[in-house]
């Protein structure tokens, strides 16, 4: 861990992308590997317990991996061996069938597949909360005036609701991409060593039928080692879903203004202080999403310009992505929302709204922009706004 991880990352995504989550889904590919070649009678029966028995993280040398990975250029190449070696020890004749028909991209991108699975998991769970957070923000507000902004200047009237309701459209619009991204990504890959599964004779389509049924994957209709749109597209809808919570943070940290204080985030001790202004409030949470919201465009390019592969097996752009610390950094912590900014939204109330609610709820922005409506723009420009009859009504 880094020092900045604890302040930019998400504890629940960082476990499913660490180091040895990443090697055991591997290794439950392997595992599972095994069991599907032996229901198909392609390796004995007897091979599958000793080699399923040793694919287990805690077995491996995390650090000779990627040591020697340097030379072989992935991770699944050493880890193949140390397992091999490892069911060696237990049964030599059953580590002959270890990665039986498979080649490396097929173990590093159905274990990257399955770690998705476990990420998507975690968001769809996160958005749920934060919609229905947002829900409850725009029913208590929907009477809650306050000036619409267009131009970054006072417009027309408008409703704190109307907002809260708009990051809620917007957040269920994402809700739905989701799903649909999900459905489409989950998928195996398994096309041994140029995609063709021809070390596995006529056994190939059942192999990859009951390794997909053991993984709980979708089959899809071809490997896909060079085709890599699923993933490009998983990075893309993580863009958009920040590039929304970053307009959220843009509107909360411009409404927290000293000279707005329309809305605020929570006041803890030692949130949001200065080193050097004692009265700072600062909108920390605003600050991290905002970050976010800056840095992931360039991460998802990453992803898009790496499509272009060669022929059956890409050089370069398919290892491009394997550092997962691109695809984790892909999606801000919207828990930073959820479980931090929207709560105290939702107990302030009233007071965050202080400056804003006068006069029986009309606000002076309300009754400047009635004024213009009125009496129109050059009128109260002169000062003729104030004399208006019609003006004085909404008085």
């Amino acid at each position: 861990m880094t020092l900045l991880d604890p302040l930019f990352a998400s504890d629940a995504i960082d476990k499913i992308f660490a180091d040895p989550a990443r090697v055991q889904r591997m290794l439950d590919f392997e595992a599972s590997l095994a069991r599907a070649e032996a229901s198909a009678s392609v390796i004995p029966s007897s091979a599958v317990s000793p080699i399923t028995s040793q694919c287990r993280v805690d077995r491996f040398d995390l650090d000779s991996l990627a040591m020697t990975a340097v030379k072989s250029g992935n991770l699944a190449i050493p880890m193949v061996k140390q397992l091999t070696e490892l069911v060696s020890t237990q049964d030599a004749d059953a580590a002959r069938y270890v990665h039986w028909g498979a080649t490396s991209q097929d173990v590093i991108d159905t274990g990257l597949v399955l770690q998705l699975r476990d990420a998507f998991d975690v968001i769809a769970n996160d958005l749920e909360r934060l919609s229905n957070q947002l829900a409850q923000l725009a029913s208590k507000h929907h009477g809650t005036v306050l000036p619409a902004r267009t131009w970054m200047q006072h417009a027309v009237p408008t409703v704190f609701g109307l907002k809260a309701a708009g990051w809620l459209d917007a957040m269920n619009r994402h809700r739905i991409r989701l799903q649909e991204v999900r459905r489409r990504s989950l998928v195996l890959q398994f096309g041994g060593a140029a995609g063709t599964l021809a070390s596995l004779r006529e056994r190939g389509l059942e192999v990859s039928k009951a390794l997909a049924s053991e993984l709980q994957l979708e089959l899809p209709a071809l490997p896909w080692h060079t085709h890599r749109d699923r993933l490009a597209e998983v990075a893309t809808c993580l863009a958009l879903l920040t590039g929304t919570l970053g307009k959220m943070a843009r509107d909360i940290s411009l409404q927290s203004q000293t000279e707005v204080s329309e809305l605020f985030e929570p006041a803890d001790e030692g949130r949001g202080g200065s080193s050097t202004m004692p009265h700072k409030r600062n909108p920390v949470a605003c600050a991290v999403v905002l970050a976010a919201a800056e840095r992931v465009p360039a991460l998802a390019s990453i992803m898009l310009t790496a499509m272009s592969q060669e022929h059956e097996r890409g050089l370069g752009n398919w290892h491009a992505r394997n550092d997962h610390r691109v695809g984790r950094r892909c999606r801000p912590d919207a828990s930073k929302y959820r479980d931090d900014v929207w709560p105290y939204l939702l107990r302030s109330g009233q007071q965050g709204f202080g400056k804003i609610h006068r006069e029986g709820g009309r606000s002076r922005a309300h009754r400047s922009c009635l004024a213009k409506s009125a009496c129109g723009e050059e009128a109260f420009t002169r000062g003729a706004g104030r004399r208006c009859k019609r003006y004085r009504a909404f008085e």
